[in-house]
């Protein structure tokens, strides 16, 4: 992101200050641009997206030591996307398209069918209601809201979760511990997602 900003307005390490973790991408960008008096609508903003995504192609490829899936999601993801009564939806504040290469690059996208993404709205707290609207369009029967499970591991998805009458899933694999995530209000908190059988156990899956 930074390296797009850069190349559209000519200023380096733009969000810098700028808190990141569990914020839609179009909520980082606002802050950004607000940071350094551009205007939300500026039309150069527009191009924004397209110029990030080709940059983060190419950072992708580049060796990092933090790159990589979280112990237990891909055996977790296998399990649950192996029964008839559990429906994956992806929720994310990324761009489609950046989530889309994030989790191609790791061999996740195949799990999920639909979502809801940081195109469909800036506010986070907006997107359980879309992601519930793309399965129910996508063929899954009507699903309440108390049957709706949301899973992250920063208090922006808890958040989200809870004002749509979700269960909040917290994973401390992220940048808070299970303390503050519970103190946040989420229902269950794990430290990983190790244990496959007992995180089903615990979502009520089992």
């Amino acid at each position: 992101m930074s390296l797009a900003f850069e190349e559209i307005f000519g200023i380096r390490n733009a969000f810098s200050g700028v808190p990141l973790a569990g914020r839609t991408d179009a909520w980082i960008l606002r802050d950004g641009a607000t940071a350094h008096g551009i205007s939300p609508d500026s039309p150069a903003l527009a191009r924004f997206r397209d110029i990030y995504l080709r940059h983060l192609a190419i950072e992708l490829d580049k060796p990092g030591p933090r790159k990589g899936v979280m112990p237990g999601v891909r055996e977790l993801l296998d399990a649950l996307a192996a029964r008839d009564d559990i429906y994956l939806a992806l929720l994310t504040g990324n761009y489609e398209g950046g989530a889309r290469l994030k989790l191609e690059y790791f061999d996740l996208w195949r799990y999920f069918r639909c979502g809801a993404y940081g195109d469909d709205a800036a506010d986070r707290n907006a997107l359980v209601p879309v992601a519930v609207g793309r399965a129910s369009a996508c063929g899954i029967p009507s699903i309440a809201p108390a049957d709706v499970i949301v899973v992250g591991d920063t208090p922006h998805d808890v958040a989200c979760a809870r004002a749509a009458g979700a269960t909040a899933v917290a994973v401390a694999t992220g940048g808070y511990t299970a303390d503050e995530l519970r103190a946040c209000g989420a229902a269950i908190v794990f430290d990983n997602l190790r244990d496959t059988p007992r995180v089903i156990e615990s979502i009520g899956a089992d």
